[in-house]
């Protein structure tokens, strides 16, 4: 197998095939050999001159692959450093080969899958030298084509190539100004290929090369000048014929897609307008009217349901982009026509269809919204436009006449919506695949997303007429109350689609509604019998309930009602129907609040203390993490009560039977440790310190009452905890981590440390206290354990907490500081510094630690020993090196923010610190920015840079950086220094970059330091240029990505607030 190693003999392609067949045949150590020996031949330099021999004489398809990667790869990364006559060589043998194997109809089809790598293969030299060193390209492929068919089709695939990458694929791949270049030069010559396309669809009989060339129009119609689509015959040629045909309806109807979603302002409207007529005319021919494709869906073939799906797809499209001019310029009948074949398309039982439609429906209620809201603030009503010529003057239809249209189309929606909700996320009872009721422990996240477009849609559908989706709901819950529709699904939806419109309604109507709805619901659950029929209709009432408070807050009658519910769904056989009386009793707790602690007419006490005083029958029935959300629920109750007084007594009545049972068992551990190897002992006391938590993130700082009373006990217990773990661990081994006992002792310490940590976040105004009476008992429990301890027994939470402790403390922590870097930083940067896999939690919260320390107590870390400072300074880089993308943007940040602190230092301290760390931070910054596998990273590290480089540029770093005293450097400054320094580094990483380009971009860095858009793009484009178009650089792109999609989350937002019911009651930032 060597042989085909040896580059000074020439190569035997025999051997080279049964090479590559034992790699996709064979089997054990034959086929390790195999792979060994290719991997090695395809990353030798000169691999790329065998190529011509494997492609013209090896009789293997799998063979000339490899050689068609290996000339691919070299196109990629080494074109513009090969000699002319090797490019001019593989470019001729390439087209060659091309035009062999495309000569004729038989060798097109034998040879299609080998051919469309070859025309890829073409089409990067293409990016590499046309037009500059190719200017005959267009007009050589348009003239053979006209000499063969074959040919012709196949240089159809080659133009359609062509055009994705240069203007679908350009952005991540090519620079800026390449992909300019390309796209001016492929307009201008569009011309003769667009003559060659229209000649081939008005004279070419044979299917596959029509087929061919409106695959490739297709390609082209996003970026030719309109002048080709609206001025030609093309729009007619498309709906007159090739919609009907089988064989082209498919590709026709995307060409319309295609066009109907151009951006053509006002001069082709009339087009836009008879095009629409057409293919909406033409669709009725093929398709009727669409009445039975629900019922008939699954006897579709592929293609008709493809068909099918993209006339949903141009529908949607155009009416999304052009519903106001059809309504105002064509015939009412076509948009009607076109309205229902979406509304029949929506009923398919197929998600993804479903979805294309969902999003219309979207657009248009809520263009239909906004119009009516509009329209109440102008007078005179819109009724006095019903007689005008709205299309005569280019004038839009009334809200009321749109309203009066799409009436009959709008109820239909409301069906639809009904009978398709997706669940909410709050729902954790669900039917499986085998028909049975279990609980939910997996959030779909397609599921849920479904759920928020179609419950948008509903509340647009309420706001145009809440009468009508009244009349609808209450009809079909009747239709479940008298068994005509029973049945877990159908209730299920019709539940979640009431719950979803809460707040779209008025107050009187969402009353009279509600009480329809939540009394026979009530009643359905005493009808029906059996566990899962209960199970179905108690998980529905408490999802309406909870999504409905605002209705509860107006009736308290009705809101201990359900809360006495709720209590009783937590004596349920059915865990999922227990999991979901607590979540929702938490929901309603974080909402009316103030109701339960208030003393309201016609009762004895707030019925608060009620709860609090049957808090042990209510839960006798619920597990541990049930109990705990039941105490978060009180705990935001509690929480209501201004009374410091009190507030304290509610949270000593709440905690009482957990205080009991926690001073029972401390006081047995006290007189005897060994009580602690009993494991239900440790399991009950890591539950109650789990309750302390909950209750404490929902109480706030008033818990430091009941913190106060449990904190000495909880630290003596962690100190007790540790040191059985220590011992079985020097006892046993690491793997003694995973016994059960430790496990159980573990959860002691973690939740010790969750309760200070959910303390110290709600610790407002408390800071001083915590610091002289929390911090230095909690320190000398945790800290010489964490260091003491072996790697698999140290806990992430003693990071995070002492983080959220910095965090809140600040300048107070400095002088502890020191002994926080001692037992915790070396120790766990001794963890996690031989990869970038191990401990996760522990490699992100010590970085986050850091951070924090940079941030409020730089002073600390101007007095570590130097020893202990260099430590640090290269943990950081070893930070920002990682993959993962959490832990490198920490890390970066970190260096940003120290180069800052120091630059604001005194002169003294700045200067020692850049002399001994400037450069080697900023040749790490380099090297990780070149690496691909930290494209994710680019911001953070495109922001380090350019502040580092401006630092050097305004001159605000006076020490030289380099040894002055050598007589090489004298006359150096740090500007020059450091160009010099990035220009060798980045001569040595990329060898297939001249001197010139080099110089250009290190030049780029200190005329763009000041302005951070330009610096991005500079760097980016030299990212790319470095191995152009080699790969997916979308991550160069996250910036704008996640900038983006932070402005339209906010933009949503701002646009929900405005709308009544929008807004989830769970969301609302007010609980009243």
């Amino acid at each position: 197998m060597e042989a085909i190693l040896d580059f000074n003999q020439d190569l035997d392609v025999g051997l080279f095939d049964r090479v590559v067949d034992a790699l996709f045949s064979g089997k054990g150590e034959e086929q390790k050999m195999a792979q060994q020996v290719l991997t090695q031949f395809t990353d030798h330099e000169m691999s790329w001159a065998r190529a011509d021999r494997i492609l013209s004489d090896s009789n293997s398809l799998q063979s000339k692959f490899i050689a068609l990667q290996i000339l691919e790869k070299l196109i990629q990364t080494k074109w513009k450093i090969l000699d002319e006559e090797p490019r001019n060589g593989i470019k001729n043998f390439s087209l060659n080969l091309i035009v062999e194997l495309a000569s004729s109809e038989e060798s097109l089809r034998q040879n299609r899958v080998f051919l469309s790598k070859l025309n890829l293969v073409l089409v990067q030299i293409l990016k590499q030298d046309w037009p500059q060193k190719w200017p005959d390209f267009i007009p050589d492929i348009v003239a053979t084509s006209r000499t063969n068919l074959a040919l012709c089709e196949n240089n159809m695939a080659i133009l359609k190539l062509l055009s994705e990458e240069v203007f679908d694929f350009s952005a991540e791949q090519m620079t800026q100004a390449k992909a300019k270049a390309l796209k001016t030069q492929m307009c201008g010559e569009f011309s003769s290929i667009y003559s060659l396309c229209m000649e081939i669809l008005q004279k070419a009989v044979q299917p596959s090369l029509i087929l061919a060339t409106l695959e490739t129009l297709l390609r082209f119609l996003s970026w030719i000048p309109f002048g080709f689509i609206f001025e030609m015959d093309l729009i007619n040629n498309l709906c007159t014929r090739f919609l009907q045909p089988p064989i082209t309806r498919n590709v026709t109807i995307k060409c319309l897609t295609e066009i109907g979603s151009l951006e053509c302002g006002n001069e082709y409207q009339e087009q836009l307008v008879n095009m629409f007529t057409m293919a909406v005319g033409g669709l009725h021919e093929i398709l009727g009217d669409l009445g039975n494709v629900s019922e008939e869906w699954d006897e579709y073939d592929d293609d008709q349901q493809e068909f099918i799906q993209n006339v949903a797809i141009f529908l949607t499209s155009f009416l999304s982009s052009h519903l106001r001019l059809v309504e105002t310029s064509a015939s009412r009948a076509s948009v009607i026509q076109a309205h229902q074949y979406v509304l029949r398309i929506s009923q398919v039982d197929e998600r993804e269809l479903f979805k294309v439609c969902l999003e219309y429906w979207n657009v248009l209620v809520r263009g239909m919204y906004e119009d009516s809201r509009t329209s109440s603030f102008n007078a005179p009503s819109g009724l006095l436009n019903l007689g005008s010529n709205a299309g005569a003057n280019g004038a839009s239809m009334s809200a009321d006449l749109r309203r009066q249209m799409y009436s009959g189309i709008l109820t239909g929606v409301r069906y639809v919506m009904i009978s398709r909700m997706a669940r909410p996320e709050e729902v954790l009872i669900v039917e499986n695949d085998e028909g049975e009721i279990v609980r939910e422990f997996i959030k779909e996240t397609d599921t849920i997303t479904l759920y928020k477009a179609e419950r948008e849609c509903l509340i647009y559908l309420t706001h145009l007429d809440p009468k009508d989706m009244e009349n609808i709901m209450v009809e079909k819950l009747n239709r479940q109350m008298d068994g005509s529709e029973w049945s877990w699904s159908n209730l299920n939806k019709l539940c979640w689609a009431i719950g979803s419109i809460s707040g779209s309604m008025s107050e009187d109507q969402e009353r009279r509604v509600l009480v329809i709805i939540i009394k026979d619901l009530l009643s359905l659950c005493e009808l029906k019998r059996g566990k899962d029929n209960k199970a179905v209709v108690a998980s529905n009432i408490m999802y309406v309930v909870g999504q409905y408070p605002r209705f509860l807050k107006a009736h308290w009658k009705f809101l201990k009602t359900v809360a006495n519910k709720l209590f009783e769904f937590m004596h349920e056989l059915h865990e999922g129907v227990r999991d979901m009386a607590c979540d929702t009793f938490v929901t309603i707790a974080q909402k009316c609040r103030r109701h339960f602690i208030a003393h309201q007419p016609g009762e004895a006490s707030p019925f608060v203390d009620e709860i609090i005083a049957n808090a042990e029958s209510i839960t006798s029935d619920l597990m541990p993490q049930q109990v705990n959300r039941f105490c978060e629920a009180v705990g935001y109750l509690i929480s209501a009560q201004l009374n410091t007084q009190t507030q304290a007594m509610l949270i000593s009545g709440l905690m009482k039977p957990y205080n009991d049972e926690w001073n029972s068992l401390v006081q047995k551990v006290g007189e005897n440790i060994n009580v602690l190897e009993d494991l239900n002992v440790v399991k009950q006391l890591g539950n109650i310190l789990r309750v302390n938590v909950s209750a404490c993130g929902a109480v706030g700082k008033g818990f430091i009452s009941q913190v106060g009373n449990i904190y000495i006990d909880m630290l003596g217990l962690y100190k007790a905890v540790s040191e059985i773990i220590s011992s079985c661990v020097a006892r046993d081994g690491a793997i003694a981590t995973k016994y059960a006992n430790v496990r159980a002792m573990r959860t002691i310490k973690k939740e010790a440390l969750r309760l200070v940590d959910t303390y110290v976040k709600h610790c407002d105004g408390e800071v001083a206290a915590v610091n002289e009476n929390m911090v230095p008992p909690l320190l000398e429990a945790v800290l010489a354990d964490y260091a003491q301890n072996v790697p698999p027994a140290r806990d992430a939470e003693v990071l995070k907490t002492v983080n959220t402790i910095t965090g809140a403390l600040g300048g107070l922590m400095t002088d502890k500081i020191p002994i926080v870097f001692d037992s915790l930083f070396e120790s766990t940067i001794n963890m996690i510094n031989q990869d970038f896999t191990d401990y996760p939690e522990h490699r992100l919260a010590i970085y986050q630690l850091l951070q924090t320390i940079n941030q409020k107590c730089f002073s600390a870390l101007l007095n570590l020993p130097p020893q202990q400072f260099r430590f640090m300074v290269m943990s950081i880089m070893w930070g920002f090196k990682h993959t993962h993308r959490d832990v490198a943007d920490v890390a970066l940040t970190i260096t940003q923010d120290m180069i800052n602190n120091f630059n604001m230092c005194d002169r003294s301290i700045s200067d020692a610190f850049f002399k001994a760390y400037f450069v080697e931070l900023l040749n790490e910054i380099i090297v990780v920015l070149a690496d691909n596998e930290h494209k994710s990273s680019f911001k953070p590290q495109y922001m380090v840079l350019a502040r580092m480089v401006r630092l050097i540029d305004s001159n605000q770093i006076t020490a030289p950086l380099f040894d002055a005293s050598q007589p090489e450097n004298s006359g150096l400054d740090n500007g020059m220094y450091v160009r010099q320094s990035i220009a060798n580094l980045l001569a040595t990483a990329f060898a297939n970059l001249t001197q010139r380009q080099i110089e250009v971009f290190v030049e780029g860095l200190f005329n763009y330091n000041d302005d951070l858009e330009k610096f991005r793009n500079h760097v980016r484009d030299f990212l790319i240029q470095t191995k152009e178009f080699a790969g997916d650089n979308a991550d160069l792109y996250l910036d704008e990505t996640e900038h983006d999609i932070e402005q339209k989350k906010q933009k949503e937002k701002e646009m929900a607030r405005a709308i009544p019911g929008m807004v989830k009651p769970s969301e609302m930032e007010e609980d009243e």
